[in-house]
């Protein structure tokens, strides 16, 4: 979120907030922001339809409005991002794109987002604020040649005001010769993350190796002043090719099949993150919600090596949390699982919204989310084992899933666990209504979940 955005809201900090209220669970439990959001259409046909596009056809999914884009630039801009990211930019060149990934001093997640890498000394960061804000505060107050602009999301920029870019996704195994046609060439070989360009509708359009949904996709971007001839020629190439526009509803689940967890609380609440917290509006952050009960902010944090991210931590050059995460990767304590709900659990916490008396949390469809960060408890034999980030129903396999991290000896394939889905008591929230908390059975299943995916991304 806009940090000028926030304190135009709110004129004090999100330290002030904090003592405030007494400590950072508890400011950010009865948030009034709402969940991410996606400002787009939410259907344009139904997400039933929408989500098997992406297996069956090809899907366009728009994400020039929810995400927020930082350009970097300058001489030290690759030193500022290798400083605070735990990827390697040794071989990292202009024409290519990382999952970019930040920890505190403690080798604790702050946050991730897509780097694209333009050109010589210049860098888009794309994504969710929590890691944009880090980035950017680092820089303001660093030692750093290096510029920003940064385009925040349509939701927070507000009616009136279009992004700075457009950014079409198109996905499925249609998508590759959409492409040729669209362009009037053969695919290039452009490998995964890398991007290339295309001759589009008269303009130059620049396109990002992608998949999602194991197959071969792109992401293609370009000024926004632009983005209405390209989208209309997409659009008339991909009749032909079944191709299908993806609303909010879809799209919010498509990390679900991917496997990727959108928003872990980041681990800003120490001494060390401080000065960051005065910097930060009192609202930047956004709501915690769940069955997570603990005081203890702490307990919330995660490590990379929890949510999947231990492949990008690279130890060759000096950046904030190294001597941390070192330590960490010898003795990796929990893993990013699926986590499969049981159907007749599922089934009876939506049934007691008809029956007398308090009804379990409604379980919205297709996401079932409702703050901005997720934390539900999952027990194995009766005892805490980890955390549930993100819920939903995927229609191409006609489960209800979760993304979790939970301890290694619950990890295994095919272990029962349960998820505690409500919250106790329940929390001040907007999206909050009376409820009871309810056990939910769920067996633990691999990550990503569909084979195809799994394939797809080893490969890549």
């Amino acid at each position: 979120m806009n940090v000028e955005t926030v304190r135009s809201l709110n004129a004090d900090s999100l330290e002030a907030a904090i003592r405030q209220a007494g400590n950072p669970v508890e400011l950010l439990r009865n948030s009034t922001f709402r969940p991410h959001t996606f400002p787009v259409a939410a259907e344009f046909t139904n997400w039933r339809s929408e989500q098997a596009a992406w297996r069956d056809s090809c899907a366009l999914l728009d994400q020039s409005h929810h995400m927020t884009d930082l350009f970097i630039t300058g001489p030290d801009a690759l030193r500022l991002l290798a400083d605070f990211g735990v990827n390697s930019f040794a071989k990292f060149a202009p024409g290519q794109a990382k999952q970019y990934v930040a920890v505190n001093q403690d080798g604790f997640f702050i946050g991730d987002a897509i780097l694209f890498y333009l050109d010589d000394g210049s860098f888009d960061l794309v994504g969710h604020h929590t890691v944009l804000n880090w980035v950017q505060f680092q820089l303001e107050t660093g030692n750093y040649d290096a510029r920003i602009e940064r385009d925040d999301n349509s939701f927070v920029r507000g009616p009136g005001r279009p992004p700075k870019l457009y950014r079409y996704e198109l996905q499925g195994p249609t998508a590759a010769p959409l492409v040729e046609k669209l362009t009037g060439q053969p695919l290039p070989n452009t490998k995964f993350f890398s991007m290339t360009e295309f001759a589009i509708a008269g303009h130059r359009v620049r396109a990002l190796r992608h998949g999602m949904a194991g197959q071969p996709g792109f992401e293609l971007f370009g000024p926004w002043a632009e983005g209405q001839e390209v989208l209309d020629a997409i659009l008339a190439a991909g009749e032909e090719f079944g191709l299908v526009r993806a609303g909010a509803k879809a799209y919010s689940t498509a990390n679900l099949e991917s496997g990727w967890i959108p928003s872990p609380v980041p681990a800003i609440f120490g001494e060390a993150e401080k000065a960051y917290r005065e910097w930060l509006g009192a609202g930047s952050l956004g709501s915690l919600g769940g069955s997570m009960d603990s005081p203890d902010i702490t307990d919330y944090y995660v490590t990379p090596y929890d949510i999947g991210y231990g492949m990008v931590v690279k130890f060759d050059h000096d950046f904030l949390g190294r001597a941390a995460l070192e330590e960490i990767a010898g003795v990796p304590r929990r893993k990013k699982v699926t986590l499969v709900w049981n159907t007749d659990d599922v089934a009876s916490a939506i049934r007691s919204l008809y029956e007398p008396g308090t009804p379990a949390k409604f379980i919205d469809m297709p996401k079932a989310r409702y703050a901005l960060f997720q934390m539900d408890k999952v027990l194995h034999k009766g005892r805490w084992a980890g955390i549930s980030m993100d819920a939903g129903y995927i229609s191409n396999e006609h489960v209800m899933v979760s993304l979790a991290t939970v301890d290694l000896e619950a990890s295994e394939p095919g272990t029962e666990v349960t998820v505690l889905w409500g919250e106790n008591p329940n929390s001040a929230k907007p999206a909050v209504e009376a409820h009871r908390q309810v056990e939910i059975r769920a067996t633990v299943a691999p990550v990503p979940f569909v084979q195809a995916v799994r394939d797809s991304y080893r490969t890549a």
